[in-house]
């Protein structure tokens, strides 16, 4: 099944979003985030990027599959942040993204996505890459770039961790999260929808679990300061269900301040793996 190559690099048309008080704290009370920063509103959380370009995301996704009943298909990846500079309230930022990667193999297809927001004066406030894989959509040509790899060194990933971290999920995550993030996948809400997926019941989002191991991340460094992380990415490896328990492992990667980490679930299972994290002055 042949995707839309000649969509590569094809940007979306720019999306403006006024960021409010109130969005950044309705997106930090749905990912328990109580940092004073982000649960008064002022400075985003860093995975609260994804909204102002899921719309967009969203447009650039379905512009490059090969029909519509591919995207049935999709799992999302990885998500990798890049940040500039942090998202605060009062500010109007503008969003696009494009596909700029397909990349075709046995099991399916990984197409790589790129978003970039940036403020009214141009400045660029940050990058995300997002990999989508279309499970058993194979055959046909590839092309393009591929994401920026966060895979963790054999040794790390295997070293004690330093730190471990446990928040719960809360019965009523996932409903909060939607009308927080504006992904409003049914799997996430109604189990009936998760059932006929082959899902046990309703799973969290990933990017909940994402922002919920970056505030931990943060915590083992005894900051509260949403503003410092300034490159967060991730592998999702397994769903999990609302009323468990996510527990991020943190590992240090060397001199260069680089933060290692994966989260497993209550039943010891990996659901976040080759984490990375970089945090900024």
């Amino acid at each position: 099944m042949q995707f839309k190559l000649e969509q590569l690099g094809q940007w979306t048309a720019d999306s403006e979003m006024a960021i409010s008080e109130e969005a950044i704290a309705a997106y930090a009370g749905a990912t328990n985030d109580d940092s004073p920063a982000a649960a008064a509103g002022r400075v985003a959380p860093p995975v609260f990027a994804i909204v102002p370009v899921w719309d967009v995301l969203q447009e650039a996704a379905e512009a490059i599959a090969p029909d519509e009943e591919s995207r049935k298909s999709v799992v999302h990846g990885d998500q990798d942040i890049f940040i500039t500079a942090p998202i605060e309230a009062g500010m109007t930022v503008r969003a696009r993204a494009a596909a700029v990667g397909v990349h075709v193999k046995g099991s399916g297809t990984t197409v790589v996505l790129k978003t970039e927001t940036r403020a009214e004066d141009d400045t660029l406030l940050n990058e995300q890459y997002v990999t989508e894989f279309y499970r058993g959509i194979t055959g046909g040509e590839g092309g393009g770039e591929a994401a920026p790899d966060h895979r963790l060194p054999e040794e790390a990933a295997e070293a004690a961790p330093e730190r471990e971290i446990t928040y719960g999920i809360d019965e009523d995550q996932t409903y909060r999260y939607k009308e927080a993030s504006g992904d409003d996948h049914e799997i996430h809400v109604d189990p009936e929808v998760a059932k006929a997926a082959g899902l046990p019941g309703i799973i969290v989002h990933g990017l909940c679990m994402m922002a919920m191991a970056g505030r931990a991340v943060l915590e083992s460094r005894g900051s509260d300061d949403p503003a410092a992380i300034r490159r967060l990415a991730v592998r999702f490896s397994r769903p999990m269900a609302p009323g468990d328990e996510l527990t991020t492992r943190i590992r240090p990667l060397g001199s260069n301040g680089a933060i290692g980490f994966d989260a497993v679930d209550g039943a010891g299972e990996v659901v976040l793996k080759d984490g990375l994290a970089e945090l900024g002055p």
